[in-house]
């Protein structure tokens, strides 16, 4: 059976760098696989994708040498338990607020005894290059465990969550947390009080051994926050980087002024 390589690198200390899928198309999935990444997030939080669309992009990820994980709408069982079944090699559990929120993605991510997903389907194995009989033996040890920090209820929270069995990474929307720190008069927060929150989950990873990450825009950024100690970086999406660079053209070209392009 194949294994997870990501996983692996993560639990040795080295930072993995990939990218999110935001289109719900198997050949731009297939293009972004040969690029070089270790692994590629297919986003079913914010994105219209369809779960066999997800599933065949799971396929064509993992055919390509690259780990596909895939970002779940809501941390819950049946919705880890279907895109696990579907071929993805990991999971991302958006906002985990709680310890009980964790443990019970967690406990879907894991076959009994140690969770409670279920036995069935042997789609999955084909992604691990392997039988349906020996992934059931060898998933839990294999299938990677990422949960989102993203808001200051999940920080305050931080060390003991890290501290679950199963917790594989820790990964920060910086939108979702910057958004959820606002106060009630809607103001945003400073710079500063952004980034002393982001330092405080970085800490609390340090703390207890986990590794966290989260999503950026650039490389320098990137470069920047695996110098702290971050280590499972998200560098933008397969959207922005294709929009960017076009808006790049259109500009070098004088076909349109940078305050009329359409930023994503």
């Amino acid at each position: 059976m194949k294994t997870n390589p990501v996983k692996a690198a993560l639990a040795a200390g080295e930072p993995q760098v990939g990218t999110w899928l935001s289109f719900g198309d198997v050949f731009t999935a297939r293009l972004m696989a040969r690029v070089g990444y270790p692994w590629l997030t297919v986003d079913l939080e914010h994105s219209p994708i369809d779960w066999q669309t997800a599933s065949l992009m799971f396929a064509t990820i993992a055919d390509s040498g690259c780990v596909p994980l895939a970002r779940v709408p809501r941390g819950d069982h049946d919705l880890i338990k279907r895109v696990l079944d579907g071929g993805a090699m990991g999971i991302v559990v958006p906002m985990v607020n709680t310890v009980e929120e964790a443990k019970t993605a967690i406990a879907a991510a894991k076959y009994p005894p140690t969770g409670n997903r279920s036995i069935g389907g042997s789609i999955p194995a084909l992604n691990f290059d392997t039988t349906a009989g020996e992934y059931y033996q060898r998933a839990n040890d294999n299938v990677l465990v990422i949960l989102q920090t993203e808001s200051p209820e999940g920080v305050g929270n931080a060390e003991e969550i890290y501290s679950l069995p199963g917790v594989d990474a820790i990964f920060v929307g910086p939108n979702d947390l910057f958004w959820q720190m606002k106060p009630e008069d809607g103001s945003d927060p400073s710079p500063e009080e952004f980034e002393a929150m982001l330092q405080r989950i970085l800490a609390a990873g340090k703390k207890t051994g986990t590794p966290v990450g989260l999503h950026t825009q650039s490389v320098a950024e990137v470069e920047q926050r695996i110098a702290e100690g971050w280590q499972f970086l998200a560098l933008q999406s397969e959207l922005k980087m294709m929009v960017t660079k076009a808006q790049e053209h259109v500009e070098a070209l004088g076909l349109a002024k940078t305050s009329d392009l359409a930023r994503y």
